[in-house]
C-alpha cells in the first residue's frame, strides 16, 4: 500500500512496547522481572508499555483464587510505581482479582502519574472444548466484565481486550467506532489455538477496523500446565505484522504511526461508507 501525497502534514507518531514475560510461580519473581522489563522499555523511548495475560501467576483455573489480589493490592502497586518512575502508560496484562468474593480477569491500566486510570475486566471467558487437543472452563472460577474499556493519551484513544475478547469482532468495533485508533489485547493463546488463530485474529481485527492491534503473550513455557504459545504481535491497520516475537521471554517495539492510520482510512473510506440505515452495532452497557 502506498501512502498518499500530502503537504504540510504532520506525522504523529508514538512508540509502544509490548513484554513477552517468562512467567513463573513465584509472584514476588514474576513482579521483579515485569518492573525491570518496563525499565528497558521506557529506556529505549517507548510511550506505552503492555504486559502479558496473568503476567504475575501461572495460567490456569487451579491458580485463579491461589494468585488473586484487590485492586489496588500487591501488583497494581508495583504497575504504579513502574508507570510513575519512568513515565509511561503501562497497561497491566491482567491479575487474577478478587472484589465482594468474585474472581475476575482484569486489565489495569497505570498513566505516567502513576494514577490508575482504568480497569478492565475480561468480558469473554474462555470456555472451549476441542476434542481430543483442549478443554478450558473459565467461567468455573472467573466471573465475566461487563463493560467496554478505552481510555485516552496525547497521542489517541486505546481500547482494551483480554485475550478471548480478541474473538468478538462486535467489541472491536464498538472501540473503532468510539474512536480508537489502537486495540491492546493481553492474552495467553495455547499451543492448539494459537497457531491456528492467533495472527489471523489481530489481523483480522486490524483490517475490519483500521487499527493498530497489538497482543502480549506470556514467552512459551513448555513445562506449565498451561501452554502459552508466545508470538506477541503488533499489526497496523493495513493488516501487516510490523512487529513479532517468537516464543521467548522478549521485548517487541513498534511505533505507532497516527498519520498512516489516516491514509488507510482516507483511501478505503469504510468508515463512511457503513450502511447503518441496513445494520448497526450498539453498546447496551455503560463504558468505563
Amino acid at each position: 500500500m502506498h501512502r498518499t501525497a500530502s503537504v504540510c502534514v504532520c506525522v504523529v507518531e508514538f512508540r509502544l512496547a509490548v513484554v513477552q514475560l517468562q512467567v513463573s510461580s513465584i509472584k514476588a519473581e514474576n513482579l521483579s522481572r515485569a518492573r525491570c522489563r518496563v525499565k528497558e522499555a521506557a529506556e529505549r523511548g517507548s510511550h506505552v508499555v503492555l504486559l502479558p495475560e496473568c503476567f504475575n501467576s501461572p495460567y490456569g483455573t487451579s491458580f485463579f483464587s491461589k494468585y488473586a489480589e484487590k485492586i489496588p493490592g500487591e501488583s497494581s502497586v508495583v504497575l504504579s510505581e513502574a508507570a510513575r518512575e519512568h513515565k509511561v502508560y503501562v497497561v497491566g496484562g491482567s491479575i487474577p482479582e478478587e472484589e465482594d468474593g468474585k474472581l475476575y480477569n482484569t486489565c489495569a491500566v497505570f498513566g505516567p502519574d502513576g494514577e490508575m486510570i482504568l480497569k478492565h475486566r475480561k468480558i469473554h471467558l474462555f470456555d472451549i472444548n476441542v476434542p481430543g487437543k483442549i478443554r478450558f472452563q473459565e467461567s468455573e472460577t472467573l466471573s465475566p466484565g461487563r463493560s467496554l474499556s478505552m481510555f485516552d493519551t496525547p497521542f489517541c484513544k486505546v481500547g482494551v481486550g483480554i485475550c478471548y475478547d480478541i474473538r468478538f469482532a462486535e467489541l472491536a468495533q464498538l472501540y473503532s467506532r468510539k474512536d480508537c485508533q489502537l486495540l491492546l489485547y493481553p492474552g495467553a493463546f495455547n499451543m492448539t489455538t494459537g497457531p491456528a488463530h492467533w495472527e489471523i485474529l489481530q489481523r483480522a481485527r486490524a483490517v475490519d477496523n483500521q487499527v493498530y492491534v497489538a497482543t502480549a503473550s506470556p514467552a512459551r513455557d513448555e513445562t506449565a500446565s498451561y501452554v502459552a504459545w508466545g508470538h506477541s504481535t503488533v499489526v497496523n491497520p493495513w493488516g501487516e505484522v510490523v512487529s513479532k516475537a517468537g516464543p521467548e521471554e522478549t521485548i517487541i517495539y513498534a511505533d505507532i504511526d497516527l498519520q498512516y492510520l489516516a491514509d488507510v482510512r482516507q483511501q478505503i473510506p469504510i468508515t463512511t461508507q457503513r450502511r447503518d440505515d441496513i445494520y448497526t452495532v450498539t453498546c447496551e452497557k455503560r463504558q468505563s
